[in-house]
């Protein structure tokens, strides 16, 4: 299970670093590929495998689904960390995400997110904000 949140720079190679805690979890190989709300999602091997199998359930009739599975597939690539620690962020993905240099890595439960830290300060102090409503609004969902 992935958690927590980690502020890391992007080098000028498109490399960042990778927290240990996140890597052990990942593994030595794990996907990275577009994830919603301009940020990119890794998810480890065997995370990715379940996901493609809901994927390939998908209406292949519906037009939605079609360029979800396209644009969401497009971009994705397989990473192993170096020694260091560090993976090489795709210019596509590095582009979706409009990272710069400093960068955040967040634990989501089964994947991680990496965001760029303009995004994310945007995004979690809305969510901070509207917490109760979303929490409100969520269907079949107790503490």
């Amino acid at each position: 299970m992935f958690m927590g949140e980690f502020h890391h720079t992007i080098d000028t190679k498109n490399r960042l670093i990778v927290p240990a805690k996140f890597r052990e979890a990942l593994g030595t190989e794990f996907v990275l590929t577009r994830g919603m709300d301009n940020c990119i999602f890794g998810y480890p091997l065997s995370e990715w495998e379940q996901l493609e199998e809901k994927l390939k359930q998908l209406p292949l009739a519906k037009k939605d689904a079609r360029a979800f599975v396209r644009f969401f597939y497009s971009a994705a690539v397989q990473c192993t960390p170096d020694k260091q620690g560090r993976i090489m962020i795709p210019q596509a993905l590095s582009t979706h995400a409009s990272l710069e240099k400093e960068c955040v890595l967040i634990g989501v439960s089964n994947r991680i997110e990496i965001w760029s830290q303009e995004k994310w300060a945007s995004f979690s102090e809305e969510a901070e904000e509207n917490f109760d409503d979303i929490a409100e609004n969520m269907l079949d969902f107790d503490f």
